[in-house]
């Protein structure tokens, strides 16, 4: 029985060592095959593109879509698709003059660093002469993105939790109030739309500053519509308007048909709201100062100026592209026209479009903002960790729009928690930051800290070149 046993374990081993004999003479044959295929493939394919004259050689889809790029390439075969007008989210992807440009001073013998245990001040007080001013902990605050238009209710309530808990302000954006984000946020920025909803003493009364909209960077000064059938029961509660009637957002302020107007509804808002700052949001145009002059002169308090490369839920690309100035440049002339004009003091200036980092926040409040707006990179921070659930199959965004694929998913406890890391984690760096530029506080720093790597901007914000020897 035994002598049996052996014989079929010799029997056994034999058929395996031929059976994997046979197998890897298969892989290498199917190798082989494919190889082969492939290089007669790849051989046609050589030929083809370097043989064909361009009027037939498929090489000239390519070079044709380098020239025109791949961006407009797309986009002309979406306007080619139907007669209507683009809405591209997220903004510009045109490359513009920026804070990327801008370097820092480094302290080290003829400027000394700050001692590494010193406590750095980074906090902001807005609204200085206002009868009720906020300080936020960080020069940061989450800038104004539509709830119903743009964002989901689950991340508007996580935006604004996060931003309580890094102590710094949320904005309401141009889409409807939502009593529960009042709650949520510590600090909440109430933004007077220009349609005919919201807008209430009762809503008004309930913020710590309101701004008046006026435009954006990402879509000037021209106002938008979102069609009745567009519109879900939800959002047409939260709005409060009837069946049937679109949510308009006009281009000009209904209260505001000229300047001479605004002084009234800046009273009439500093008065309903006993004394909260009140502001004004404007995109960086060509008649810039003039639109500032108008602005110091009816007395707000703060004003937010947006530029160029600011993002929004989805606007025509021609005004992402084609209007507007970019943000760097936007920044300086702001801030030098306030304080050339006197208005140091008393009003803040807030400022935003791809600002994204904590050094190109630094590098904002050096040339003279004393905060900045974060949007887009708000959104990326809020659902980092839960990215998984929309890909690979739908893009990021599809969690935090409203009503989009995967927004029921969204988690508001871990998106707070994560934009709280995200601002923390900014502001430990803005405090090394000023450290290493041989400081204590955010407001000692200045434009004398910067040098610049591109001409334009050195130009254009007066800024020495990182070339230029220091005398």
């Amino acid at each position: 029985m035994r002598f049996g046993s052996d014989i079929n374990k010799n029997n056994l081993k034999k058929a395996l060592i031929v059976g994997i004999g046979a197998s890897m003479v298969g892989v290498a044959g199917a190798r082989l095959i494919a190889r082969t295929i492939v290089n007669k493939i790849s051989d046609r394919f050589y030929n083809i593109i370097s043989k064909d004259l361009y009027d037939e050689n498929l090489w000239e889809l390519i070079s044709s879509t380098l020239r025109m790029t791949p961006q407009v390439a797309m986009e002309t075969n979406l306007r080619a698709t139907e007669a209507k007008m683009l809405e591209r989210p997220m903004g510009t992807a045109k490359k513009m003059p920026s804070l990327d440009s801008l370097q820092f001073n480094v302290a080290q013998l003829h400027t000394m660093p700050t001692d590494t245990l010193t406590e750095i001040e980074t906090q902001v007080t807005i609204g200085k002469r206002a009868a009720k001013p906020f300080t936020i902990k960080i020069p940061i605050m989450i800038a104004p993105m539509a709830y119903g238009v743009a964002l989901s209710k689950k991340v508007k309530l996580a935006l604004a939790r996060g931003a309580r808990m890094a102590g710094t302000a949320t904005n309401s954006g141009e889409g409807a109030f939502l009593p529960e984000e009042r709650e949520e946020a510590g600090i909440f920025i109430y933004q007077y739309n220009r349609g005919h909803y919201g807008n209430t003493p009762e809503i008004l009364q309930n913020c710590d500053a309101v701004e008046i909209q006026f435009g954006q960077g990402g879509y000037g000064g021209v106002g938008h519509i979102v069609k009745s059938e567009l519109i879900d029961r939800q959002m047409r509660r939260d709005f409060d308007i009837p069946p049937g009637t679109d949510i308009i957002a006009h281009s000009r302020q209904p209260e505001v048909q000229s300047p001479e107007d605004l002084p009234n509804l800046v009273a009439k808002l500093r008065d309903i709201t006993g004394g909260a700052p009140i502001g004004a949001k404007i995109g960086a145009g060509k008649y810039m100062e003039k639109d500032l002059e108008y602005l110091c002169e009816s007395g707000v308090d703060f004003i937010t100026v947006d530029g160029a490369e600011a993002a929004t839920k989805g606007s025509p690309p021609i005004f992402q592209d084609d209007f507007g100035i970019p943000t760097v440049f936007a920044i300086h002339r702001a801030a030098q026209w306030i304080r050339n004009n006197g208005y140091q003091d008393q009003v803040s200036l807030l400022v935003s479009g791809k600002i994204r980092t904590p050094g190109e926040v630094l590098k904002a409040c050096a040339l003279g903002a004393d905060a900045c707006y974060m949007g887009s990179i708000a959104l990326f921070a809020v659902s980092h960790s839960q990215l998984n659930k929309a890909l690979p199959y739908e893009p990021p965004t599809t969690l935090v729009w409203y009503n989009a694929h995967y927004s029921r998913h969204f988690d508001i406890d871990k998106g707070a928690k994560s934009l709280n890391n995200f601002l923390e984690a900014c502001r430990l760096e803005i405090a090394d930051g000023i450290r290493g530029l041989g400081k204590t506080s955010l407001a000692q720093v200045n434009r004398e800290d910067l040098i610049s790597i591109d001409e334009t901007v050195a130009k254009g914000c007066g800024i020495p070149m990182a070339y230029d020897p220091y005398v």
